[in-house]
């Protein structure tokens, strides 16, 4: 019998030590019905007292293994195999010592009932490793011919089974040599097969252990696999719904525009006031689209490697600002940039970085009301470059900052502010950022300001 780990192997000895109590107690009752035949039929010629007393004795014994079988039962611990194994072993012993009394004082090799050892060596080989089941083959060979032997040469007296067999059959012997012979063979042949059979059913039953685990880890991995599915699905058709709807409603505008003028409800003096709006709306599609390919993009991992490279973002940030001061002196905000010396370049694409830049400071003046401040920072530690954009804008609360970076999310304080704009600004920011091992986070207060934060990792 191969090995079991001590938590399955318990359930699976406390089961067998479990029927071979069973088993003895049908075994007792069996051996008082047949003693009591046996009287009847041999003219009280066994000692039915003695017969009695062991039967009494196994019937006492087993119910100390009953007792002992549930303590046992109830323990837990590494050495649980050896406890069971040294339990299951005590009591196929008690087994043959007891058969071998009950043969002797029911007439020895005259008694056909012999043959109950092979069901005994065949319980140690279903319930023991094999080196078990060949000891007590052995073991039984020697208790039945040294009984056999020692009646042989009249060590003990035999009790002859009279009408059974003639009397002097146990003092035959080369009838007693060629029965020991086969009692013997076929004891160790049954042991070697009994045991054979439960090693590979063993082996199949652990192997259908682990299939199970394997197929019960499999179906939570798949389980796992097919919300993530549902929730990708989902996710899909609300992207699906948001792009048509932000799409839609500029070229509806620009063709209500386009109706108004061709259908002559315009008059001269606005057609170009007309126009100019259909041009707004004809930008804000551009840009969405322009954010829907970059967002693709970024999805799907085209980083466009032939354009990576050593960047300075101190100097790419040089340059964004340069472009976002005369916006910012026109809401005559307070605004300043910081660049502390000697920071590293990262690995990356500069129209990224720049992207970056140009979204976080953008909207860092576009809803910062005027006459506030709008402070731009980057510095570094010992693994990254930290860029740090705050402000004073409208801020916002602990609930809308957690849908910050959701695709084409907008405060409604910041719809009021700037009705423009597609909401994918910071989705794509935040794939730039983690896209190159980077990582970005936002802390905010409403009404008093926000602080955006991201680190790239540096340039080897």
């Amino acid at each position: 019998m191969t090995d079991h780990p001590a938590m399955s192997l318990q359930p699976w000895l406390r089961m067998r030590t479990d029927q071979l109590i069973q088993f003895r107690w049908a075994e007792v009752i069996g051996a008082l019905v047949i003693i009591s035949a046996g009287d009847l039929l041999f003219s009280d010629a066994l000692p039915m007292p003695v017969l009695i007393a062991i039967a009494a004795a196994m019937a006492v014994a087993n119910a100390f293994f009953l007792a002992y079988g549930r303590r046992l039962s109830a323990q837990q611990g590494d050495d649980i195999r050896e406890r069971y194994t040294w339990f299951a072993n005590v009591q196929i012993a008690t087994d043959l010592v007891a058969l071998t009394l009950l043969l002797h004082f029911s007439g020895g090799i005259e008694n056909p009932f012999y043959l109950f050892y092979i069901v005994h060596v065949a319980a140690a080989s279903v319930l023991l490793p094999r080196r078990y089941s060949l000891l007590y083959a052995a073991l039984a060979t020697f208790l039945f011919s040294g009984l056999v032997m020692a009646e042989y040469y009249q060590w003990i007296p035999h009790v002859h089974l009279t009408g059974l067999v003639s009397p002097e059959r146990y003092q035959r012997g080369l009838y007693v040599a060629v029965v020991l012979f086969a009692f013997g063979g076929t004891l160790f042949i049954c042991a070697y097969i009994a045991s054979a059979i439960a090693e590979m059913l063993v082996r199949r039953e652990e192997e259908l252990v682990r299939s199970n685990l394997s197929c019960e880890v499999r179906a939570g991995e798949l389980a796992t696999l097919n919300r993530r599915l549902a929730e990708l699905d989902k996710a899909r058709s609300q992207f699906i719904r948001l792009v048509t709807h932000e799409l839609r409603a500029p070229v509806a505008a620009i063709q209500s525009y386009l109706r108004l003028i061709l259908d002559g409800y315009v008059p001269q003096e606005r057609q170009r006031e007309i126009i100019e709006k259909s041009e707004r709306r004809a930008l804000e599609q551009l840009a969405l689209i322009s954010d829907l390919l970059d967002l693709a993009r970024l999805q799907e991992g085209r980083k466009q490697e032939e354009q990576i490279e050593a960047v300075d973002v101190a100097q790419v940030l040089q340059g964004v600002t340069d472009l976002m001061q005369a916006r910012a002196e026109e809401k005559d905000l307070l605004f300043s940039v910081q660049i502390e010396e000697g920071v590293p370049p990262v690995r990356a694409n500069p129209e990224h970085v720049k992207q970056v830049w140009t979204n976080l400071i953008s909207n860092a003046i576009k809803y910062t009301a005027p006459g506030g401040i709008v402070v731009v920072s980057l510095s570094q530690n010992p693994n990254y470059v930290v860029g740090i954009v705050r402000d004073t804008g409208i801020g916002m609360t602990p609930e809308q900052l957690q849908h910050l970076f959701e695709e084409f999310y907008r405060t409604e304080e910041a719809k009021a502010i700037e009705r423009q704009g597609t909401g994918l600004g910071l989705t794509i920011v935040k794939r730039i950022v983690e896209s190159y091992g980077g990582r970005i986070w936002a802390e905010s207060e409403h009404g008093r300001g926000s602080k955006f934060s991201f680190a790239l990792p540096k340039a080897a």
